[in-house]
């Protein structure tokens, strides 16, 4: 009975010493640029990731195409498969942050340039993996 005691107040102990562990981060208003925040709120956040977002795009089928076809950059329909290989791209960061569990994801390098700089995980492999399984 003591053992099994000692067992379930060890487990509880570490787990409020994992949630108070756990830092919060805020990205000040000012230094907020919404073009290169792909999911969460800059104001709170704990579990950060980054993501190298031109190298998704251009992995996606829609942009594939563009070069492939030799589609002209001044055209209609070079515009429109631009439109949809950036929202498939953000369509699957926010898988990628449902799945890794990612409360904020970033462009790469925005948050390693601030002051201090926001360490976070790199997930661009992560998304690009999830691309290929739903190709």
């Amino acid at each position: 009975m003591k053992i099994r005691h000692y067992i379930v107040v060890g487990g509880i102990w570490m787990l409020l010493v994992s949630t108070v562990v756990a830092e919060t981060y805020t990205i000040p208003v000012e230094k907020v640029d919404a073009k290169k925040v792909y999911w969460g709120s800059a104001s709170s956040f704990q579990k950060p990731a980054k993501v190298d977002y031109e190298r998704v795009v251009k992995a996606t089928p829609e942009y594939v195409s563009i070069k492939k076809n030799k589609i002209e950059q001044n055209s209609a329909k070079y515009w429109i498969l631009v439109s949809k290989a950036s929202n498939h791209a953000v369509r699957l960061i926010a898988e990628a942050a449902k799945d890794g569990s990612y409360d904020f994801i970033a462009a790469s390098s925005y948050l390693g340039n601030l002051q201090p700089p926001i360490p976070a995980d790199d997930i661009t492999d992560l998304v690009l993996k999830k691309m290929e399984q739903t190709n």
